[in-house]
């Protein structure tokens, strides 16, 4: 894992490292699944999934509901139904999202986890740790850390050939 400029993104190239990390992290961890957070988290995993042949194994999940500022935000107007077609008792899940930030957002999806079972394990992967957590989240396979400046956001997008780009746009 490196520590980037935030004008140095190559999305692809953060993937590459992303799913390096993970093949090595996840040799020889049994009854391992893939749940990737709507929906930079979704595309990764998805991606993920494919690569490391465990597409039937591979869910989404969409945490608006489960958030603890949604009295304040709202329904964002692109929810998406949540897709979960194993059984998460007992399963290794890598949890997968694009940008770790505050920890929010992976605390609401492993809460939505548990509504469907109880995982043995849940591991945390994100392509970019931007720091400045409010919870005391990390995870253990990231690609890059990198410093945004306050106001901004950094997006993930996915192109019709399924390649991603990272952005940043104002928050």
């Amino acid at each position: 894992m490196s520590t980037l400029n935030p004008h140095q993104l190559d999305a692809e190239a953060l993937y590459a490292a992303l799913l390096a990390d993970v093949q090595a992290g996840l040799a020889g961890v049994p009854d391992v699944a893939i749940v990737g957070i709507h929906s930079g988290g979704a595309w990764i995993a998805e991606r993920l999934a494919a690569d490391l042949g465990l597409s039937a194994r591979c869910g989404v999940l969409d945490v608006s509901f489960y958030r603890d500022d949604y009295a304040k935000k709202g329904l964002p107007a692109d929810v998406k139904p949540t897709n979960i077609g194993f059984d998460v008792a007992a399963a290794n899940i890598l949890l997968v999202d694009d940008v770790l930030y505050t920890g929010r957002t992976t605390r609401a999806a492993i809460n939505e986890l548990f509504d469907y079972g109880r995982p043995a394990r849940i591991m945390l992967a994100a392509l970019v740790d931007r720091g400045e957590r409010q919870l005391p989240v990390a995870a253990d396979f990231v690609a890059a850390r990198v410093t945004v400046e306050k106001g901004q956001a950094l997006v993930l997008k996915r192109a019709d050939d399924g390649k991603f780009t990272l952005t940043i746009e104002p928050a």
